[in-house]
């Protein structure tokens, strides 16, 4: 039997509201602090602070700051950045821009979504969602912007990026020119990317590093989708168990949605002024990804996962392909079982959040040290008690 695709009604329309996953903006006047600027609420002051709402400030403002030798920081929602309690003598600037494009075009093609780096990300997903674009549903209430997404190959409950990235048109930094990158060029594995690892490698980077931003500095995103009110097959289990379905089902979209945020918040993963667990980072620590052998001096109980390569589906919505010879186990057991409980450092004023233990938290007047010193013993404990490193997730500045 043949699919025949057939020309569908417009499904373009208007951004949908979207929960509130982004930091305050900063004040108008003198420049704000990384305090106001980041959800973990810590950190110094900034040297040269600029706001650019178009791409000409932006491109701009990143080439006087190269030119001048000034360490720059390119910054989105401020939500994966543990800044320094020192002054940053550098420049940040804030991608303001925003504007989603959709396009539908057939059953087979599917649709298209390019959006600015600075466009909220979780508007995104619920533009998708009310548009009955199928492919992001899962990847609903996560914090940040578009620009965040490919750089740490964003995922949750079962789903990455890396399944419907089509393409970024990024600013070279080395060759000072824009350029494109396919999927297949950004070298996405779990939470990480080309992108993310010029912060670190300067063999990526054209023989430096380039941390605090890496080489290249993403300037739009574009998406593939499909036609769909159902859901992507859920693939995770404590997703399919909230929404009342066996993994691999699927359901409408917007069923999705509504469970992945009633879930994130039930773990403090959705931003709330008030609540003093969601002045984090979210997720301080990715999964270890480990060899078979290192797998096999955990404990007989320790969690043990294939390691999927999400960049390999070939159509949207099918299963990811595992990556031989290696196992993912969970961050958040290994911390638990290492003596960390929820709550861990209360009443102190940084302390594991009472809902979830991967998640470090501001209990409010933390300062920067606090948190890295809580990070640092989280790390030690983990890797006395089982010999597996964790590595933080956020940019720490």
């Amino acid at each position: 039997m043949s699919l025949r695709c057939v020309e569908p009604e417009p499904a373009d329309g208007p951004p949908v509201p979207a929960v509130d996953t982004l930091a305050h903006p900063g004040p108008a006047g003198p420049a704000p602090t990384f305090a106001e600027l980041t959800t973990f609420r810590v950190g110094g002051t900034i040297g040269t602070y600029v706001e650019a709402h178009s791409e000409d400030e932006l491109v701009a403002t990143i080439r006087a700051a190269d030119d001048d030798g000034r360490p720059l920081l390119v910054l989105g929602g401020g939500s994966n950045l543990l800044a320094s309690d020192d002054p940053f003598d550098g420049v940040v600037v804030r991608d303001m821009r925003r504007g989603i494009r959709g396009d539908s075009f057939s059953t087979c093609a599917g649709a298209a979504i390019e959006a600015p780096a600075g466009h909220p990300w979780d508007e995104v997903v619920a533009y998708a969602v009310e548009a009955e674009w199928m492919g992001i549903e899962a990847l609903s209430g996560i914090p940040g912007t578009v620009g965040a997404t490919p750089v740490q190959n964003v995922g949750a409950y079962g789903q990455e990026v890396a399944e419907t990235l089509s393409s970024v048109r990024v600013w070279d930094r080395l060759e000072r020119r824009p350029r494109m990158f396919s999927l297949a060029e950004l070298q996405l594995t779990y939470r990480d990317s080309l992108l993310k690892r010029s912060l670190r490698d300067p063999e990526v980077g054209g023989g430096r590093s380039w941390g605090p931003t890496g080489r290249w500095v993403v300037l739009e995103v574009a998406f593939q989708l499909r036609l769909a009110s159902l859901s992507a097959p859920v693939r995770y289990a404590e997703l399919a168990r909230t929404l009342g379905v066996e993994p691999g089902e699927r359901v409408p979209s917007r069923e999705v949605r509504a469970a992945v945020l009633e879930l994130r918040r039930g773990k403090g993963m959705v931003l709330d002024s008030a609540d003093h667990d969601t002045w984090s980072a979210g997720s301080f620590f990715t999964n270890p990804i480990l060899t078979v052998e290192q797998a096999a001096r955990l404990p007989a109980d320790a969690p043990r996962f294939p390691v999927a390569d999400h960049s390999a589906i070939h159509q949207i919505g099918g299963e990811p392909v595992a990556v031989a010879g290696l196992v993912k186990t969970s961050a958040a057991w290994l911390i638990s079982h290492a003596g960390f409980a929820k709550g861990y450092g209360l009443p102190g004023p940084a302390a594991l959040s009472t809902k979830h233990v991967l998640a470090l938290t501001n209990r409010g007047g933390a300062r920067a040290a606090d948190i890295r010193a809580l990070a640092d013993e989280v790390r030690a404990g983990v890797r006395d008690a089982f010999g597996v490193e964790l590595v933080p997730e956020p940019v720490i500045l």
